[in-house]
């Protein structure tokens, strides 16, 4: 299958195209700069010159591919219109690859967010590949609400006879190559403190991936999802947020803090984060587990962290 790409430079994307390529597919990824192009075809796969801007040529290059894989986002709106540009501006980019593909029945899939199936942060269920992006009324969650518009217009298009669907990536991604990614985070945080922090009692749970494993999602996908379907690339279904941060204090030999749940109000310790910190985010892989046949292969999140490339020696560079 020769298989269009977006993103496939980034975190996900980097893992998704040598995921394809070792399945035997020819594998065609968009660049937009010189460095962009000599790392794609470092992953063996054809470049394609371009950016997520040109419509058209968005146009052309998934009428010419078996099916596409798009994980590439417009990071460069962040800093002046936030998530919700961002979000904007990848509505178009779907209804563009709709156009090229309907009524072909070839595959488009799209790389979405997993949200959590309810208000509060003890919640109990799990969520699942089921539930929408985000519930109504739920008005903590800007985020998700702005990557439910892009979600929906994938699925949307399987009325066009596209077979799209959507992975809805964990909200920890870990794997050696994470350099921005939540932990760094977590971790850049602990070392400035001096402790690495918890909110509250810390039970609050997060859902986790190794990056690998989520690439494997995107492969079987494309191969054989159905048309209108949402994927969990979930390994770690729900990890207590204390947990890791003992995890971290452990490896950097600090303590693990509580911080009461009355102080998070203020600008503090998780900054920015607070308000996703305090939380619940267990996910559910079972559908997608039974569906495509796909069973985590790689270390957990805690066996990860315990791998020490989170952690690189001061005398080892890290790789």
């Amino acid at each position: 299958m020769h298989v269009f790409v977006t993103g496939g430079t980034g975190h996900t994307g980097s893992h998704i195209v040598p995921e394809l390529v070792a399945a035997g597919h020819e594998v065609t990824g968009l660049a937009r700069s010189d460095a962009a192009a000599a790392a794609l075809s470092a992953l063996g796969a054809k470049v394609r010159r371009g950016e997520l801007q040109d419509l058209d040529g968005l146009k052309e290059a998934a009428a010419e591919s078996d099916g596409v894989i798009h994980v590439a986002h417009r990071q460069d709106l962040l800093p002046s219109g936030g998530i919700d540009a961002v979000a904007a501006a990848e509505v178009p980019i779907m209804l563009a690859y709709g156009e090229a593909l309907a009524g072909t029945g070839k595959p488009l899939v799209a790389a979405g967010s997993i949200g959590s199936p309810g208000n509060g942060r003890t919640l109990d269920r799990l969520a699942t590949e089921e539930d929408p992006a985000l519930p109504v009324g739920d008005e903590h969650r800007g985020t998700l609400r702005a990557r439910n518009v892009v979600e929906t217009a994938v699925i949307g298009l399987a009325e066009r006879g596209v077979r799209s669907s959507v992975v809805r990536i964990a909200n920890i991604a870990h794997s050696t190559t994470d350099r921005a990614g939540f932990l760094p985070t977590l971790i850049a945080l602990a070392k400035e403190r001096g402790f690495a922090g918890y909110p509250g009692d810390g039970t609050n749970r997060w859902n986790a991936v190794h990056v690998r494993d989520a690439a494997t999602v995107f492969r079987l996908a494309l191969e054989q999802g159905p048309a209108g379907a949402y994927w969990h690339a979930v390994g770690d279904e729900g990890i207590p947020v204390r947990e890791i941060a003992e995890a971290i204090g452990s490896r950097l030999g600090l303590p693990a803090v509580s911080i009461p749940l009355d102080e998070l109000v203020l600008p503090g310790y998780f900054g920015f984060l607070t308000n996703v910190v305090t939380r619940s985010y267990p996910a559910s892989n079972l559908i997608t587990r039974r569906t495509l046949g796909w069973e985590p292969a790689r270390p957990g999140l805690l066996a990860d962290l315990d791998n020490g490339h989170y952690f690189p020696s001061p005398d080892v560079p890290a790789i």
